[in-house]
């Protein structure tokens, strides 16, 4: 595999024009441009392989990803979310009564953009909004009980391919899609990185002794342990991880601006399965 420095990656920070450019381009045709692109740049994987981010190109990688899912570290966070999603409230209402299909296999139909509230809706932002209905305290949104909740319900997605919903009559949705797009595709922090330096063009190289994923598959696969954090953590956790990377300010967990980034970035995921919770490097 090809290897790629700091310096390096300072020299190949130009965006790739067609996937930032004009938010004229209506989702779908972006989403299909993406899929295009790294079906092009990996012409060896196929399309449903990218769910499962390097692991879908990096052969090394891949093998010890399998050896680790014979006994894969987040099967007691799966355990204890389905145990916390069963606990009633004080109330007597629980988590189920929140949720369609009591909260069973819906992960793929998150985040949603909510026209009534004006605003992206994530699991874990339902999640916690569930319990604040009830009368309950918010939960921490990065990791801890949200997070094992979140990894139970994305298990019971498991298969499911991703169908997040954007009409082109809806202006509220397109604006937030556009609003996450944007933050994707802008530099930011002392390095002067966008999340698309990575994971766009240079998807598939290594930085340091880690291959870089591609923008298609990142969000199918969370909540996601990762052996460097020793526990199960959100997608939101990531962005903080990957802001600091960066030397950037890092937003809030579930602030609008990176529930507009999920949207958009999970909406290019669409129509591939989830396969949460899973491990990671």
């Amino acid at each position: 595999m090809k290897s790629l420095n700091l310096k390096t990656l300072l020299i190949v920070c130009a965006c790739v024009a067609l996937l930032a450019g004009v938010v004229q381009a209506d989702p779908e045709t972006e989403r299909q441009t993406m899929v295009d692109y790294f079906q092009k740049k990996f012409p060896n994987v196929e399309l449903a392989e990218f769910a499962n981010g390097i692991y879908a190109f990096d052969e090394n990688a891949r093998e010890q990803w399998i050896e680790i899912e014979d006994f894969p570290p987040y099967e007691i966070a799966i355990e204890d979310g389905e145990a916390f999603f069963n606990t009633p409230f004080a109330n007597g209402r629980g988590y189920a009564d929140c949720f369609e299909n009591g909260g069973i296999a819906v992960r793929q139909n998150y985040p949603y953009f909510d026209s009534s509230k004006g605003e992206v809706i994530t699991l874990e932002f339902a999640i916690n909004q569930c319990r604040q209905d009830s009368g309950e305290q918010p939960l921490p949104w990065m990791t801890g009980e949200l997070a094992a909740i979140s990894a139970y319900m994305s298990f019971t997605s498991r298969g499911n391919p991703i169908d997040v919903q954007i009409s082109n009559d809806d202006s509220g949705a397109l604006a937030a899609y556009a609003a996450g797009k944007q933050l994707y595709f802008t530099r930011r922090g002392q390095l002067n990185f966008a999340c698309s330096h990575c994971h766009v063009q240079s998807a598939g190289l290594a930085l340091r002794a880690d291959p870089l994923s591609t923008t298609l598959g990142q969000a199918t696969h969370w909540p996601v342990y990762r052996f460097k954090w020793g526990e199960i953590g959100t997608l939101h956790k990531r962005f903080k991880e990957c802001s600091e990377q960066v030397r950037a300010q890092p937003f809030e967990a579930q602030s609008a601006e990176w529930r507009n980034l999920e949207f958009y970035l999970t909406y290019m995921s669409n129509g591939l399965e989830i396969n949460g919770p899973a491990s990671r490097r």
